[in-house]
């Protein structure tokens, strides 16, 4: 599969910052943490195949 767009990290990491309680300063982490969650589903993806690899 592709790489996550912008607007699927951005959603996430929304989510993640507002489950934390929304904290002031640290949204570099919660984009880095949001894209790294959304590369590994795509890896664990049960539909890919070792030829999609």
């Amino acid at each position: 599969m592709s790489d996550p767009t912008e607007q699927e990290i951005r959603e996430r990491a929304h989510r993640l910052w507002e489950q934390a309680g929304k904290p002031e300063g640290r949204e570099d982490e919660f984009w880095q943490a949001a894209e790294q969650e959304l590369r590994n589903e795509d890896r664990s993806n049960t539909l890919r195949t070792p030829d999609a690899l």
